[in-house]
């Protein structure tokens, strides 16, 4: 179901990338209109992996400061927020978690401009944000999120493009089914040889693709019982490195852009440490081990990257002798306060 779910990305993107075009031309008219002094995100889990990348193109095209709020000082300590002249991002696949909902309507009921994006638009969170955007991924099965986790990425994307008013970026989204495609198909089978026998590994990435490595060290851990850690390729250095034992391995996304030069060059001092490097990189990077599928920008890099990793990630857990669909503990919905 997992492996299903996630090669249906593709599909699933452009039926969103069909839908709702004037209503996100409408949202980026509003965002263009007001000068907000406070930019928000509000998310768990993978969903806080997307807002994450949601914040970095936010920040780097739009010089927005974004932060990622602790709900818990709206559901459990109820602090006095200073709502107005916020604008307040929710990302969720039920969209029906009470410490996602309960900060919206917070935010909502001060004044801010509050956005939702979310795939059950019935849900919750969907009626309590001014704005519900429809991720339109369909039902998801499986316990770990893969299509939801994609149209999410895509969803930011686009409100940041309509945002921007930025038609070469939205004209990159459009080639995104295409794109997401083709990484379906790539090889990552170097990746299942090694960490199939695996206790532990490392994900490194920085600056956009940082959210990738964040998403991949969850679905390790979450689909094959993998102790998996995701580090900035910046911070692998003050402390992480001490882990580094002969053997210990990395996997490494070095995605296009101003942070590929250092993550490729921490790799080459991985690999002389004695680490197993898996190095992931565009084609025309010779020394890589797993080839990084690329969108029609590099701002779009990370939609591809997660959806080749996705794939080895469900052959992985199989290979692991564990069911992806069915991780230990877990259920779809999780509601937490």
């Amino acid at each position: 179901m997992m492996l299903k779910e996630a090669l249906s990305a593709a599909e699933c993107v452009a039926l969103q990338l069909a839908n709702d075009a004037e209503r996100y031309a409408e949202l980026g008219r509003k965002l263009r209109s007001t000068p907000y002094s406070t930019a928000l995100t509000v998310a768990r889990g993978s969903s806080d992996h997307a807002c994450n990348y949601i914040a970095y193109l936010i920040m780097a095209r739009l010089g927005r400061v974004v932060a990622s709020l602790p709900m818990s000082l709206v559901t459990l300590h109820k602090s006095p927020l200073i709502t107005r002249d916020t604008l307040t991002i929710a990302v969720s696949q039920s969209g029906q978690s009470p410490d996602v909902v309960e900060p919206i309507r917070y935010f909502r009921d001060g004044g801010a401009t509050t956005v939702a994006l979310v795939n059950d638009i019935t849900s919750p969170l969907a009626a309590s944000a001014e704005w519900a955007m429809p991720l339109h991924a369909g039902k998801e099965q499986s316990v770990a999120a893969t299509k939801s986790f994609i149209t999410s990425l895509v969803a930011g994307a686009r409100l940041v493009a309509h945002w921007q008013n930025d038609a070469d970026l939205l004209a990159a989204l459009a080639a995104l089914p295409e794109s997401l495609s083709q990484a379906g198909q790539l090889d990552w089978s170097p990746a299942i040889d090694v960490l199939a026998p695996a206790k532990n590994i490392m994900v490194v990435g920085r600056g956009i693709s940082f959210p990738v490595a964040l998403e991949s060290a969850l679905k390790f851990k979450e689909t094959s019982a993998l102790q998996a850690e995701a580090f900035s390729g910046a911070e692998i250095k003050h402390g992480p490195m001490a882990l580094i034992e002969e053997g210990y391995p990395l996997l490494i996304f070095a995605t296009r852009g101003p942070t590929q030069a250092g993550l490729l060059a921490l790799a080459d001092e991985m690999r002389g440490r004695g680490a197993r490097v898996l190095l992931a990189a565009p084609d025309d990077v010779a020394q890589r081990d797993l080839t990084l599928p690329v969108a029609a920008t590099p701002d779009l890099d990370p939609i591809v990257a997660i959806q080749a990793f996705y794939v080895m990630a469900a052959k992985l857990s199989a290979a692991r002798g564990l069911d992806p669909d069915k991780p230990r503990h877990l259920n779809k919905v999780t509601k937490t306060h």
